[in-house]
C-alpha cells in the first residue's frame, strides 16, 4: 500500500494507491477512513454467469459508490426509511472498501463482508444507510460491501436459457476477490467474516454450501434470514418462469424490470414461500439440490462459525403495509399488546424458530453457533423492535437515517450509545468466533428495550 497526496499538496484530497495482482486501484482518505468506492470485481453479459476482473488496465479511480443494479421502486424500504438515489446499472459487479485511516504497513486486520438486504429484489451495497465507517473506527475492521445482480436479472433463471441464481454467483465471485486483494487495504484473508440481513442472510447461508466457497469465509453472521420462507421453492420458481417466459436479452432493463410484478403475481398462491419470490434457487449451480442441503450444511459446520438471530418484532413493519394497523399499533395502552399478538407468530415462523433451529444442527454437527435477539424498540415508531431496526445501530450516520419512520422519535446519542455495544458483538465475533458473556438460555438478548 502506498501513500499520495491529491494536487496541490493539501489542496485537494489525499489519495491512496492500492497495488492488487489485477492491477492498481486508487482511494481517498476520508477522515479516519480511507475508502476505496466501486472497485469492478467481475463483468458479466445480461443473463451470463460472472467472469472474475483479470487486469485493471489503467488505475481505477475509486472515488464514487457503487451504482445499485437495475430495480423498481422499492417502496417500502421508502416508506420506512428515506431514500438514497444511487443511480442503477446493469454492469453492477463491484464493491467497495472501507479501511482504518491511520492503518499501518504490515497490520493486517479482521475482514466483514457486508451483503444487503431488500427481498433479492432492491437495495445496493454502497447505500449511505450502510455507511460502515463506525464499525471500522471503533473497532478496528474492514469492511467490504458488495453490490450484486437483483430481481429478474439475477434470481430468477429455468438454468437452460437463463442460468439461476446469478446474483449469488455475483456475490461469490466477490469473495473471491475479497480473497485475492484484501491484503493490499490492510485486510487478513484469513479472517473473514460475511455479514447480511435479510434476504442478504439468506443469501450467505446458501454460500456456506456453495460450490467453490470452501477456503473464503470463516464467519458468517445471518441477520434476520427469512429461512422459514426459503425451502420448497421449486413448484412456485416454475410458475414465476412459466409467467415471465424467458426475458429478451437484447431489450431495454426497464422491459425486462416490467416483468418482474408479473412474477410475483405468479407467485401468490404458494403461500409463504411468496414472501420472498425471488430467492436462491436449490439444485442450481452453485448450490446443491433441496435433498443435499442438510449433508452439504453439515460439513460446512466443521469449518465456518455461526452468529445467528432477529429482533424482537420482525414482522411488525406489516404496519406499513397497512395503514389501519399502523393506527392500531400506536394507540396507547392497546397498541402494543395488539402489535405483539399480531406479530409473533409471523416472527415465530419466519425468523425465530428456523434461526434456533440452525443453530442447534449447526452445534450438533460440531460446529460453533450463536444465537442473538435484537430486543431494542424505537420510541414513537409504531412497529416495535421492527425488521430493519438492527441496521442504524450497526451502519450508517446520523445524517443518512434522520426523518427514518423506521426510528420514530428515538434519540441518535441513545442510539449510538447502543449501536457501540451491537457493533462491539458483531467484531468480536469477528476476531474471534466468540461473543461478550451476554448470554441469557443460549442467545444474546440485546441492546435493553
Amino acid at each position: 500500500m502506498s501513500h499520495s497526496d491529491g494536487p496541490g499538496s493539501g489542496a485537494g484530497p489525499v489519495e491512496r494507491r492500492f497495488a492488487l495482482d489485477t492491477g492498481v486501484v486508487v482511494g481517498r482518505v476520508d477522515g479516519d477512513v480511507v475508502r476505496a468506492l466501486g472497485i469492478p470485481y467481475a463483468e458479466a453479459t445480461r443473463f451470463a454467469p460472472p467472469v472474475p476482473i483479470k487486469r485493471y488496465e489503467a488505475p481505477v479511480e475509486a472515488f464514487h459508490r457503487a451504482l445499485a443494479a437495475p430495480q423498481l421502486p422499492p417502496k417500502l424500504f421508502d416508506r420506512l426509511i428515506s431514500g438514497d438515489d444511487l443511480g442503477t446499472d446493469e454492469h453492477c459487479q463491484r464493491l467497495s472498501v472501507t479501511a482504518p485511516a491511520d492503518l499501518g504497513d504490515d497490520e493486517r486486520l479482521p475482514v466483514m463482508v457486508w451483503i444487503h438486504g431488500g427481498g433479492n429484489v432492491a437495495g445496493a451495497g454502497d447505500l449511505a444507510q450502510y455507511d460502515p465507517r463506525a464499525l471500522v473506527v471503533e473497532q478496528r475492521v474492514v469492511v467490504v460491501a458488495v453490490t450484486f445482480r437483483l430481481g429478474m436479472l439475477g434470481f430468477l433463471g429455468d438454468g437452460a436459457d437463463v442460468p439461476a441464481n446469478l446474483g449469488l454467483l455475483d456475490q461469490l465471485i466477490a469473495l473471491r476477490w475479497v480473497r485475492d486483494n484484501i491484503a493490499a487495504f490492510g485486510g487478513d484473508p484469513d479472517a473473514v467474516t460475511v455479514f447480511g440481513q435479510s434476504s442478504g442472510a439468506d443469501a450467505i447461508a446458501h454460500l456456506m454450501i456453495s460450490d467453490g466457497a470452501e477456503d473464503l469465509f470463516g464467519r458468517v453472521i445471518l441477520q434476520s434470514a427469512p429461512l422459514g420462507v426459503t425451502a420448497s421453492r421449486a413448484a412456485m420458481t416454475e410458475a414465476m418462469i412459466a409467467a415471465v417466459g424467458t426475458p429478451p436479452r437484447d431489450a431495454p432493463v426497464e422491459e425486462v424490470l416490467a416483468m418482474q410484478p408479473v412474477a410475483e403475481h405468479a407467485a401468490r398462491r404458494f403461500g409463504k414461500a411468496a414472501r420472498m419470490p425471488f430467492g436462491v434457487q436449490h439444485g442450481f449451480p452453485p448450490v446443491p439440490g433441496e435433498a443435499d442441503l442438510d449433508a452439504a450444511w453439515r460439513e460446512a459446520a466443521r469449518r465456518i462459525d455461526v452468529l445467528i438471530g432477529c429482533t424482537l418484532d420482525e414482522t411488525g413493519i406489516i404496519a406499513a403495509l397497512v395503514p389501519a394497523l399502523h393506527r392500531v399499533f400506536r394507540a396507547p395502552a392497546l397498541g402494543r399488546a395488539t402489535r405483539r399478538l399480531l406479530t409473533a407468530s409471523l416472527t415465530r415462523s419466519m425468523y425465530d424458530t428456523p434461526a434456533r433451529q440452525f443453530a442447534d444442527r449447526h452445534r450438533s454437527w460440531g460446529g460453533r453457533a450463536h444465537r442473538y435477539r435484537m430486543m431494542w424498540r424505537p420510541d414513537g415508531n409504531g412497529f416495535g423492535a421492527a425488521h430493519l431496526t438492527d441496521l442504524p445501530l450497526l451502519l450508517g450516520t446520523r445524517e443518512s437515517w434522520e426523518g427514518a419512520a423506521l426510528l420514530g422519535s428515538a434519540d441518535w446519542s441513545d442510539m449510538d450509545r447502543r449501536g457501540r455495544l451491537v457493533r462491539g458483538v458483531w467484531a468480536e465475533f469477528a476476531r474471534t468466533g466468540s461473543v461478550p458473556d451476554l448470554q441469557k438460555n443460549d442467545t444474546i438478548a440485546f441492546p435493553s428495550p
